[in-house]
């Protein structure tokens, strides 16, 4: 597979629990040869986030870094089984790209039916552009479902590669991606592969994941990672 030259999921110290500044993650950007970085930090309804002032005045921040193209966005929570998430419609215009992801911090996990209809509803959104770490147990999903509504859609699924690290909070995320990598190839769903780096030391390693897309021979057609034109086509879904 061609060599990755994005990541668009990363934390720093405005998450609350993440440990990099905007600065330092650009540069581990820069050192792992990434073109492209997206900032996404979590949305105010996560513990210890950010409040709403701080997605207001990105303005401030250069849009290239140590020679990579940084987009500021946020990881949006899901907060409702109709998909809400939250920040405003006004801050959502001024974000370059936005996860929505189901935390259980944020959304008490339901049925497999509820789950899926809060991602699809999510979707339905569009400042949205891709679904985060769907693979994770604690919330049961109908995959052919959400990966059906992400094709028509147009939005990304991501493949987490901090899902398969030893120690994390998720659950059966392998098993899981093997099912969310079988239904895309199936529907010619494209992926981006993720870091969801909490500190600069992750950003651009995308080793276990790497390993379970090779496991499952994934077409590296269906990755936007090798190609930011291939990601960029992805951001416009507002038309603004």
């Amino acid at each position: 597979m061609k060599k990755f030259v994005l990541d668009t999921h990363t934390h720093t110290i405005a998450s609350g629990h993440a440990y990099g500044t905007v600065l330092e993650m650009a540069k581990a950007a820069s050192d792992a040869g990434l073109s492209l970085l997206a900032v996404t930090d979590h949305a105010p309804k996560m513990p210890g986030g950010p409040d709403p002032m701080y997605f207001c005045n990105f303005k401030v921040i250069p849009r290239e870094l140590y020679g990579v193209e940084i987009l500021m966005g946020a990881e949006l929570n899901v907060i409702d089984y109709r998909g809400t998430v939250d920040l405003e419609e006004g801050l959502l215009k001024r974000m370059g790209l936005c996860i929505a992801s189901l935390h259980t911090v944020c959304l008490t996990p339901g049925s497999r039916k509820e789950n899926t209809e809060a991602l699809l509803g999510a979707m339905e959104n569009p400042h949205v552009h891709i679904i985060g770490h769907p693979d994770d147990g604690h919330y049961p999903l109908d995959y052919e479902a959400l990966i059906r509504g992400a094709r028509e859609a147009g939005v990304l699924i991501e493949i987490n590669n901090s899902s398969l690290v030893p120690g994390g909070s998720r659950t059966h995320s392998r098993e899981n991606m093997k099912e969310i990598l079988e239904l895309c190839r199936r529907f010619g769903q494209e992926v981006v592969v993720n870091t969801d780096s909490h500190f600069p030391v992750s950003v651009g390693k995308f080793e276990e994941a790497m390993e379970v897309l090779e496991e499952n021979g994934f077409p590296e057609e269906l990755v936007v990672n090798t190609d930011v034109r291939k990601l960029k086509k992805y951001l416009n879904r507002a038309g603004l």
